[in-house]
């Protein structure tokens, strides 16, 4: 038995004559963190579009939960197990805060046929549940979506995310946007997802956050794997030397 979780092999992505990925080796083994960290362009959200059927790849495979996939969007790749926080958020703006924790997945009392009647008391006891257990606070999760603020929006999806989590966490840029209060909230969510052994890609700018938080990190830079560093093995300084390219010319297997 394996514990390889996720697997990704010669993994490439051209747009028209621009090459976004290349030939990208990677691996995330079971309750591993991983921090994939790069230059603007680098390739990163290139990288997750591909593992999380919101693009399809030019070249390569992807192998998850010890199968090969091709998943034909989000939703797919969520039903097998991925939940991802988006840098779009991926939010309904007219929504409040349960109706966004289920969207997709809501709990009805019943249906039948074109009839259906939503569970709305238990979605509510549930979100309630989910904001408790990740230490999201929001004053009224009655409320629409947009009348939240970004901040809140962020912690919103990321409560999602860690609510649902079963085999595999994606979170690109969770932080980029939010306060210094609401960036601790989130890395508190994430040290819990630590705790429960889920598995963790993280993409992030801030080398703080990563050296902080993941087990290993892999670096990109023009579409290509640099580096794969033990996080006890290695600095900021090192790894920006492999961001701007002083280290690390040829590609490396992640």
């Amino acid at each position: 038995m394996t514990d390889i979780v996720l697997e990704t092999r010669g993994l490439t992505k051209y747009y028209g004559g621009v090459q976004a990925l290349e030939d990208a080796n990677f691996i995330l083994r079971a309750g591993e963190h991983v921090a994939v960290v790069g230059d603007n362009g680098a390739g990163k959200s290139t990288f997750v579009r591909q593992i999380t059927g919101v693009e399809q790849r030019t070249a390569g495979q992807i192998f998850f939960d010890g199968r090969e996939t091709n998943h034909a969007g989000p939703l797919e790749a969520r039903e097998a197990g991925i939940e991802t926080v988006f840098q779009t958020l991926a939010l309904a703006d007219d929504l409040d805060v349960p109706s966004n924790l289920f969207l997709g997945r809501e709990l009805f009392k019943f249906r039948l046929g074109p009839f259906s009647w939503l569970d709305r008391k238990t979605m509510r006891e549930r979100t309630l549940e989910a904001l408790k257990t990740t230490a999201v606070k929001i004053p009224n999760v009655d409320n629409p979506i947009r009348n939240m603020s970004g901040g809140q929006r962020q912690c919103v999806a990321i409560a999602r995310t860690a609510a649902f989590a079963s085999k595999l966490v994606i979170m690109d840029e969770p932080t980029a946007a939010l306060g210094v209060q609401e960036t601790a909230q989130v890395e508190n969510i994430i040290r819990g997802l630590k705790e429960r052994g889920v598995p963790l890609v993280l993409v992030s700018h801030n080398l703080r956050q990563v050296i902080d938080l993941v087990d290993r990190i892999v670096v990109f830079r023009r579409g290509r794997i640099v580096a794969s560093l033990n996080k006890g093995e290695t600095d900021g300084n090192d790894i920006v030397s492999y961001i701007t390219g002083v280290k690390g010319s040829e590609p490396a297997h992640g």
